[in-house]
């Protein structure tokens, strides 16, 4: 067998290394001079200058929002279930309750009339995902926040880069949070970035990850230890100058299957939508457990299935949604799976992942 593919490879070279070792001659590892150019560069670049907050992980930049927006106890924030726990565990920590609504079937993303069914007087956000790099339906969904004067608040933390009718993800809402856990399409080893729609909420944002302080023992309110590390950072602000073209290859690699792919459902892009494919997912329609174990245990092919229990069924959460019929949602979950898409890749690897699917599709997995 040739070697394997596996469905996610995060990329480090030496500029990364040289980076750490400039960091840790230093002496200042802590969050310092690296963690503040990396917060101006990755907001230049991704977020039209907006104020950017580094945080230790994207979780913590999901809880840390909805903090600083206020959301708390008595609160509901509209997600969706078909996404990684993360979204709603966010919402709960908060004390709020995450309310779960369904997704379209061709993005993914929130269904916006869902959304609007599901409001409440209770409800003080709306979280959309940005699910797999493609943007959620943004236009709509502000429509509804504006009707409603419901704040809109981003997941995201898989969408570098991705953009809607020429603006970019990640300036729509009160505030949005990106990962960059080691499998995004940049990563800081681990760690997340918020960007925030004024620099109030920017300083309760620092004031929330650093003890409540601004200045040391001084605090102002209860905080948390969510700092960057310099050494993350300086990892990040050299995979910033990289992650431009690696998502060229994503979607160069996106193409490449559209096109030669059969007998599975390919990603749907929207109208005025730019994906950067943080996941290439189609959707296999009988037996798609059987099709993931073929693709590796006869052709060497990795992928993944995000996500194969949704949010709304896990034992975490499902106290939130006893009732909830996300039919879509429980359909996605049966029928995905995500196959390699990453810059690593080589015309080789494309050629063997579309001969194994098309041989595995047409044999009925």
């Amino acid at each position: 067998m040739n070697d394997f593919i596996p469905p996610a490879k995060p990329i480090i070279s030496a500029e990364e290394r040289a980076a750490v070792d400039h960091v840790l001659a230093s002496g200042m590892l802590a969050q310092g001079s690296e963690v503040a150019a990396f917060e101006q560069e990755f907001s230049d670049h991704f977020v039209s200058g907006r104020p950017v907050v580094a945080v230790n992980s994207g979780t913590s930049g999901l809880h840390l929002g909805l903090l600083a927006a206020g959301i708390g106890p008595g609160d509901e924030v509209i997600v969706p279930s078909f996404t990684f726990a993360a979204t709603a565990n966010a919402v709960a920590l908060t004390g709020a309750k995450p309310v779960f609504v369904d997704i379209e079937p061709e993005t993914y993303c929130l269904d916006p009339v869902e959304v609007e069914a599901a409001i409440t007087s209770s409800t003080r956000g709306i979280m959309p995902v940005h699910l797999y790099g493609h943007p959620a339906r943004m236009d709509e969904l502000q429509a509804i926040s504006d009707r409603h004067a419901i704040p809109l608040f981003e997941d995201a933390a898989q969408a570098h880069g991705a953009s809607l009718h020429g603006r970019e993800v990640g300036t729509f809402g009160t505030f949005a949070m990106f990962s960059l856990y080691p499998t995004k399409n940049m990563t800081s080893g681990e760690g997340g970035m918020v960007s925030v729609d004024s620099p109030d909420m920017a300083r309760t944002l620092r004031l929330l990850r650093n003890q409540g302080m601004e200045k040391q023992y001084a605090n102002e309110i209860v905080g948390f230890n969510a700092r960057m590390t310099d050494v993350h950072a300086a990892i990040g602000r050299v995979q910033l100058t990289k992650v431009d073209a690696w998502t060229a290859t994503r979607q160069a690699n996106a193409a490449f299957f559209d096109a030669n792919l059969e007998s599975v459902v390919i990603p749907t892009v929207a109208a005025g939508a730019v994906h950067v494919y943080h996941q290439y997912t189609i959707r296999v329609l009988d037996d798609r457990d059987g099709f993931v174990k073929a693709l590796r245990e006869e052709y060497g092919v990795g992928s993944g299935v995000y996500y194969p229990i949704p949010c709304h069924r896990l034992a975490s959460l499902v106290q939130y949604a006893p009732d909830s019929d996300l039919a879509e949602t429980d359909k996605a979950a049966r029928e995905v799976m995500s196959l390699p898409v990453h810059p690593s890749l080589s015309q080789s690897d494309l050629a063997r992942i579309v001969n194994a699917v098309n041989t595995v599709a047409k044999a009925g997995a």
